[in-house]
């Protein structure tokens, strides 16, 4: 007889260790339609299988970003009316055009554009490390490249993109107390006025950056709001940073993990890095799951699903689905095909960031493995306190020192 296992996909201790991998696959194989407690009292249905994902992400218009937002809540409507700023809480055609703003830096053709300069920043970060013999991997290095890419991107100090990647970790710690509200209330209120700043000096200084492209961009004849430039700007200061931070640091607790796909990796580092990267992406998930809202009736597996109810769909979950990878709970440096959904599984929502978010987690894959090669854990791990990012905030790293690139 199968045991049923405690299903609580909301509470961040769920998540204290990763993905909650033994509740993903009795969903998949039981109730992959399964009506969830919601944290505000109000039910959603989570989705656990990879077709239902890729169903909802491409159906934009039965299932709607923008009616109650894409996090597990059920936020009134004054709140989501500011919401709505994001980008990420928009359905088209709006999305769209606010998409169109910034896509073109970011398209498969320009992101490679960007990678001598991203390899520069690779190598830079290990040489600030080399010759100690120990670091912080999370501050130290994976945290380093996105927060210097997005702020050479942005046209603002490196050390300022340093500070915002700090207000991004606040910002996605799950934490209750009143305290801590406080402290990340205090956090968006810091990068939503630094992000007036930016749009305040970039009218008067112009440069070749995304932040002045935005400040003089047009939709629909109407320069963009300070408000919708604030969002747009924590927006991309978010999903700039996170999905490659959390990606690499448990990219590289996996190679400890898996000695033997390590070692296979460094044999054949130009053969394998990319499709490595790909396997990271599908067995950690850096971004557990988004929610969507149901505009008119309809149906999942036989599931009557009606207006106004809320769907999750479950990113980690969908990776680890036996329908579609073989082995699925193997970590394989070499999978191919690997169609996983990390970066979102299609539809307008498909990740913007995607191909220099590739692009700067091969170049410091390349340069922790081949120039640290003993590389090991130098005490116990902290974990980032949420239910929403897969991410790590310390982990302690010892090494050979070495000599810097030049």
């Amino acid at each position: 007889m199968t045991t049923i296992p405690d299903i609580d996909l909301v509470n961040v201790d769920t998540f204290r260790n990763g993905h909650p991998w033994d509740q993903y696959a009795w969903l998949r194989a039981n109730d992959p339609v399964h009506r969830h407690p919601g944290p505000d009292g109000n039910p959603f249905w989570a989705l656990t299988k990879y077709e239902d994902v890729r169903t909802v992400s491409r159906q934009p218009k039965v299932f709607s970003s923008a009616k109650k937002g894409v996090m597990i809540n059920e936020p009134d409507e004054a709140n989501m009316a500011v919401q709505r700023l994001m980008m990420l809480n928009m359905d088209p055609p709006q999305h769209d055009r606010f998409k169109r703003l910034v896509s073109r830096g970011f398209t498969p053709r320009n992101a490679p554009l960007l990678g001598p300069r991203i390899e520069e920043l690779a190598r830079e970060i290990i040489d600030d490390v080399i010759e100690a013999g120990s670091c912080d991997l999370v501050k130290d290095i994976a945290g380093r490249l996105p927060s210097g890419l997005i702020a050479e991107l942005m046209g603002i100090p490196r050390s300022d993109g340093e500070r915002l990647y700090e207000l991004t970790e606040i910002m996605h710690t799950q934490d209750q107390s009143e305290e801590f509200r406080a402290k990340q209330m205090a956090a968006i209120g810091e990068m939503l006025g630094y992000a007036q700043s930016v749009a305040d000096r970039k009218r008067t200084e112009p440069g070749n950056d995304i932040a002045t492209m935005l400040v003089e961009a047009e939709i629909d004849g109407d320069r963009l709001t300070d408000g919708e430039f604030q969002w747009f700007f924590l927006l991309l200061v978010n999903a700039g940073g996170d999905t490659t931070r959390n990606l690499l640091a448990t990219g590289v607790e996996l190679l400890f993990q898996h000695d033997d796909q390590r070692r296979r990796l460094a044999a054949d580092l130009d053969g394998l890095a990319a499709p490595a990267v790909e396997e990271m992406l599908r067995y950690t998930s850096p971004v557990s799951h988004f929610q969507r809202t149901v505009l008119e009736d309809t149906e999942l597996r036989g599931q009557p699903l009606k207006a106004g109810e809320r769907v999750v769909m479950f990113y980690g979950s969908a990776n680890r689905d036996e329908d579609v990878f073989a082995d699925p709970d193997v970590f394989d440096v070499g999978r191919t095909p690997n169609p996983h959904v990390a970066f979102g599984a299609g539809g307008p929502h498909l990740c913007l960031g995607m191909h220099v978010a590739r692009i700067e987690t091969i170049a410091m894959l390349r340069e922790i493995v081949s120039r640290l090669p003993d590389l090991e854990p130098n005490g116990p791990i902290e974990r980032l306190h949420s239910s929403f990012i897969a991410g790590i905030q310390t982990m302690p790293v010892r090494f050979t020192p070495g000599p810097r690139s030049s």
